[in-house]
């Protein structure tokens, strides 16, 4: 049996389009901004995003970080939800390169109440950091996936303008939440001071994300992304599957929704199985408690029969559908799951 692999949609491979791309793509010197490859990217990232300009960096991660460089200054603070991927998966580096430190607020299914983010606000005070930054991730990646509602976004951006802070949002994979909630992209951006989007999620690239805001911020990121080593050169060959990514890959985000709707409903017709998240995109969250089996467990079990997810949890385990996941892939997960449930009574 071939491998099913649920853990990411970070795993997808390059379509053949994109392997062409790469191979005929026409590159320069991208530190000297003179790669044509990237030049076309970031135009056609910053015009669907809705900004004004775009920048290519390497990963999701320097992306952020870059962003929250630019917006802060040394000892002063970032609100955010307590379970983001920028807090708990970016191994502290708002801390370790910005010398900024945390604010986290409890959000419900990754969404921050705007009077809980306008009390958080600092007021000028010789004890506190100011507050630099507010950070938002749409769609939230612990939360199972889930769409923040545009009006949660809205209001939290008014209250940010009229304390003059600004907003960034990680929208690793702010498309899923366009396709999940009918919401163009540009209308989630408008909320937002800068964006960081993922390339290689959902939407198959393999390797790349994009930070999009003002000329001016993204001149200023040009110098925090070089600093951090993301300067690269003749990088039009990694640009290229990105292009053909925007171009041809968004749409087809509503079948990886529809086969993770799929498998949420399958998997909680089994009994002492139940899915923890209401699953709007592409990421399942299955609780393991009441088979008395740990996530890893589970995972252990699964592995054995060619069916990869990864640990959310003690009890939590999550399936990511993704490009390269088929309908019958899904179908035979969940058998697999029977099956091995059946064995384990």
């Amino acid at each position: 049996m071939e491998l099913i692999d649920l853990r990411s949609d970070t795993v997808t491979q390059p379509t053949k389009d994109m392997r062409n791309a790469m191979y005929q793509a026409e590159v320069g010197d991208d530190v000297y901004e003179e790669d044509p490859t990237i030049l076309k990217l970031e135009k056609l990232a910053a015009d669907i995003i809705g900004k004004e300009a775009a920048l290519f960096v390497p990963s999701g991660t320097q992306g952020n970080q870059v962003a929250i460089l630019t917006h802060c200054k040394q000892g002063e603070e970032v609100i955010l939800e307590e379970h983001s991927h920028i807090f708990s998966y970016e191994g502290a580096t708002m801390s370790a390169f910005a010398g900024v430190q945390p604010h986290t607020i409890r959000g419900e299914r990754g969404v921050m109440d705007p009077e809980d983010v306008r009390a958080s606000i600092r007021d000028v005070d010789i004890h506190f950091p100011e507050t630099g930054l507010i950070c938002l991730e749409n769609t939230h990646n612990r939360a199972g996936g889930s769409v923040i509602p545009i009006d949660n976004m809205r209001h939290i951006y008014t209250i940010a303008q009229n304390e003059n802070v600004p907003v960034h949002l990680d929208g690793a994979r702010i498309f899923n939440a366009s396709i999940a909630s009918g919401i163009d992209v540009k209308t989630f951006a408008k909320y937002t001071d800068s964006i960081q989007f993922c390339l290689s999620k959902g939407l198959g690239a393999p390797v790349g994300s994009i930070i999009a805001s003002t000329y001016e911020f993204i001149e200023r990121a040009r110098k925090w992304r070089k600093r951090l080593g993301g300067g690269m050169r003749q990088a039009g060959i990694i640009a290229a599957p990105g292009i053909v990514a925007l171009e041809t890959m968004i749409d087809r985000l509503e079948e990886d929704h529809a086969h993770a709707n799929l498998l949420a409903k399958e998997l909680q017709n089994i009994k002492r199985l139940s899915v923890e998240n209401e699953v709007e995109t592409n990421i399942v969250l299955l609780n393991t408690k009441e088979l008395d089996l740990t996530a890893n467990e589970f995972l252990q079990m699964l592995k054995q029969h060619n069916v990869l997810a990864t640990s959310f949890g003690p009890f939590t385990v999550r399936f990511v559908t993704h490009y390269g996941v088929s309908r019958e892939d899904i179908i035979s997960t969940v058998k697999i799951i029977h099956d091995i449930l059946h064995f384990q009574v």
